[in-house]
C-alpha cells in the first residue's frame, strides 16, 4: 500500500509578502462601458475585492479554517494527491466521496462536512452520517500539477476509486458538481466494482430526441441556458480547452487578474440576485481564490479543459450504477427526469429545487445536505 502523509496547508511569509506586493502594484484596466456585467467583471467590484485582500483578508485566519478538518497526502498514479478525510463518529456511516470543480476548490465543502459527518448534532439521525473524503483535482490547490499530458477525467476517475480502495473503503458512494460531477459520472462509467451509487448536480445529457415536439417548461429552460452558455458564457472554456498555457502567464502573474477570471463565474452561475456577496462573504471568495493563487494553480487548472473535451465521458456513455440528480435553479447545465433516464439507467432520485445554482454546497449547505441524505439513504452500502 502507498503511504498516506498527514498534510496541512503552511504557508510562508514570504509568499503572502509577494501577494502584498503584487496587490499594491496592480494595474487596473479601464472602466466597462456598459452598467453592468456584460463585458466581464466591473471595474468597481474588483476595485472592492482589491481594497480587502490588501487591508482587511488575514490568510492565518483563513487557513486555520481550511486546516480544522485532517488533511493528507498520498500518490496516485504518479501524482500527489491532496485530501480531506473526516471520519463520523458513527462507525457504520456510509464513505462518501465528494469532488470539486473549476473555479472551485475543497474550499466549497466547509459548511456541509459538519453536517454530513455528524447529522445527530445538525438535524439528522445517526442513519445520515457519512465518512467524507475530498480529494483536490491533479493540478488544482496542493495536489501535483502534471507534468505530461494525460490526466483526464477518466484517469481522475479511475485514482479516485483507488484513492478510497486505500482509505479502506472497499464500497463507497461519489457525489460531485462541475468537474466533479463529470468525474463522478466517469467513476458510474468505469463501474469498477467499488462505488454503489452516485449523486450530482450538473448532468450532462443530450435532451431526447423523441421529446422536442413537446418539450416540458424544464427542458426549454434547460435548452435556453445551453444556447446562453454557447453565445454568452463559454469563452473561459473555448481558452482552457485551446490554449490554457498562454492564459496561464497572466493568471500566474496577477493575484487580480486570477481572481478576476474565478469571481465572475461566482457572479454568472450562484443564485445570488446579482451580487455574489448576497450568498457568502468576501473572506470565503478569497479563501477559494487563494486556492488557486498560493499554489500557483491557474494554468495547471486550466488544463483539465484541455485534457477532457472530447471525452465521451461528458455526454453519452450510459451509467447502469444506482445515481440520483438535484437541479438548482442556476445551474449551467439542467436536464429533465425523461433525459437523464436516458443516460442514467438506474436513476432512483431527481429532484428540482428552488433556489440555488452551481456551487450548491457553497450556496445553499443545508438544502445540499438534505439533497444528500434523500439521494443516498435508500443506497446500500456494506
Amino acid at each position: 500500500m502507498s503511504s498516506i502523509t498527514p498534510f496541512s496547508i503552511d504557508i510562508d511569509e514570504n509568499q503572502l509578502a509577494d501577494l502584498k506586493l503584487r496587490l499594491a502594484m496592480t494595474r487596473l484596466p479601464d472602466r466597462e462601458t456598459p452598467q453592468d456585467w456584460s463585458q466581464g467583471i466591473p471595474l468597481a467590484f474588483m476595485q472592492s475585492v482589491k481594497t480587502y485582500w490588501e487591508q482587511e483578508y488575514q490568510w492565518s485566519e483563513r487557513q486555520a479554517l481550511l486546516n480544522q478538518w485532517p488533511g493528507f497526502k498520498t500518490n496516485l498514479d504518479g501524482i500527489n494527491v491532496h485530501f480531506l478525510h473526516i471520519r463520523s463518529k458513527h462507525d457504520d456511516a456510509k464513505p462518501l466521496l465528494m469532488t470539486h470543480g473549476w473555479p472551485g476548490s475543497i474550499v466549497e465543502f466547509q459548511k456541509v462536512i459538519g453536517p454530513l459527518t455528524d447529522p445527530t448534532q445538525h438535524g439528522g439521525t445517526e442513519a445520515d452520517a457519512f465518512h467524507v473524503v475530498c480529494p483536490t483535482l491533479p493540478g488544482f490547490g496542493f495536489s501535483d500539477q502534471p507534468q505530461a499530458p494525460g490526466w483526464g477525467i477518466e484517469r481522475i476517475a479511475t485514482a479516485w476509486d483507488a484513492l478510497m480502495v486505500r482509505l479502506g473503503y472497499d464500497q463507497y458512494l461519489a457525489q460531485g458538481g462541475d468537474w466533479g460531477a463529470i468525474v463522478t459520472t466517469a467513476i458510474g462509467v468505469q463501474n469498477l466494482g467499488h462505488c454503489k451509487g452516485i449523486h450530482i448536480t450538473m448532468p450532462v445529457v443530450a435532451p431526447d430526441p423523441e421529446t422536442l415536439e413537446a418539450l416540458s417548461p424544464l427542458e426549454q429552460e434547460s435548452l435556453a441556458a445551453a444556447q446562453f452558455y454557447q453565445t454568452h458564457d463559454s469563452g473561459y472554456s473555448k481558452q482552457q480547452s485551446t490554449r490554457p498555457q498562454t492564459l496561464g502567464y497572466g493568471l500566474a502573474d496577477s493575484p487580480i487578474g486570477q481572481a478576476a477570471w474565478i469571481l465572475e463565474k461566482f457572479y454568472q452561475w450562484m443564485d445570488c440576485q446579482g451580487d455574489p456577496l448576497n450568498i457568502v462573504t468576501m473572506d470565503e471568495l478569497l479563501d477559494n481564490v487563494m486556492l488557486y493563487w498560493l499554489p500557483n494553480a491557474g494554468a495547471s487548472s486550466a488544463r483539465i479543459y484541455w485534457e477532457s473535451f472530447g471525452s465521451n465521458t461528458l455526454s453519452s456513455l450510459p451509467v447502469a450504477l444506482p445515481s440520483a440528480i438535484s437541479i438548482f435553479p442556476k445551474e449551467i447545465f439542467k436536464t429533465s427526469e425523461r433525459w437523464a433516464r436516458q443516460r442514467f439507467q438506474q436513476l432512483q432520485y431527481f429532484n428540482v429545487l428552488s433556489e440555488g445554482g452551481h456551487f450548491a454546497a457553497f450556496e445553499q449547505p443545508k438544502q445540499f445536505v438534505a439533497e444528500i441524505r434523500k439521494a443516498f439513504g435508500p443506497m446500500v452500502v456494506i
